[in-house]
């Protein structure tokens, strides 16, 4: 079933010895410009929704924008392929945008900034724990909950869980999607403190960060991570689990936040 997220189009399927002429689905991709204070910040390719949560997500994601409360508005183009927000900045903020960017294993912004400084100045010391039944049951409801992928099988996911609310983001590009999910649930003042976030992709460096500059403490992935998304996660004080499936996971620091 199509949605505006999705369009048509014809194709030719090799099945063994066979080749069917059919219809396919495939997600949309667009460039959204994010504007901060009236001046152009940064381009990214993604999913055009949830653009409102997609730049506070990344703004504080990248320690530009300290607080919700800074945010004087945010618009979106009718077009949605344009968002502004209006905000209280500490311009030394803004700077770290543009100074010593890394280009990161990412597959769609891939571009971050001072990820050394962000690794030091940041440790969660936050004492929720959960039970390893918990976590089975936080990945299997995750797996049943993915239109967008079960239509395309183009999107990753994210769910954030705390506090018995769930936010969930979909996007290409698991960079988005992150930051689109911590958007949403900082925009609704959520306590990130006690807060799990699971996401369909891998979990490298910079997707760690992410998640420490929003006090995540504990982190699930249904695939792998890398070995400085290890590093990382032990020094930022992250619980890192991967491999997390068919009732299974990997516990690969802070193993104390899991109760066994």
């Amino acid at each position: 079933m199509l949605n505006k997220f999705t369009i048509q189009v014809p194709i030719a399927k090799i099945n063994n010895d066979d080749i069917i002429i059919k219809n396919d689905i495939i997600i949309k991709e667009e460039r959204v410009s994010f504007y901060l204070n009236g001046n152009k910040i940064i381009s990214t390719m993604c999913l055009p929704n949830e653009q409102d949560f997609h730049i506070v997500g990344f703004l504080m994601n990248e320690g530009v924008l300290e607080s919700i409360d800074d945010i004087n508005s945010i618009k979106i183009s009718k077009d949605g392929l344009s968002v502004y927000l209006n905000a209280k900045i500490n311009e030394d903020n803004i700077s770290n945008l543009y100074y010593e960017k890394t280009l990161t294993s990412g597959c769609c912004v891939g571009v971050s900034a001072n990820f050394e400084g962000k690794i030091v100045e940041k440790f969660i010391s936050s004492k929720i724990s959960f039970s390893i039944d918990k976590i089975k049951s936080i990945i299997e409801e995750f797996d049943y909950n993915s239109k967008l992928f079960n239509l395309t099988g183009c999107v990753h996911k994210v769910a954030i869980i705390c506090d018995n609310k769930k936010f969930i983001s979909e996007d290409i590009g698991r960079h988005n999607a992150v930051d689109k999910a911590i958007g949403k649930a900082r925009l609704k003042k959520a306590n990130l403190n006690n807060a799990i976030l699971i996401v369909s992709g891998r979990l490298s460096m910079e997707m760690v960060i992410k998640c420490a500059m929003s006090d995540i403490p504990v982190v699930i992935s249904r695939a792998a991570t890398t070995a400085l998304g290890v590093k990382s996660a032990q020094k930022l004080g992250i619980t890192l689990i991967g491999f997390a499936r068919n009732g299974n996971f990997n516990i690969y620091t802070h193993k104390s936040r899991i109760l066994t």
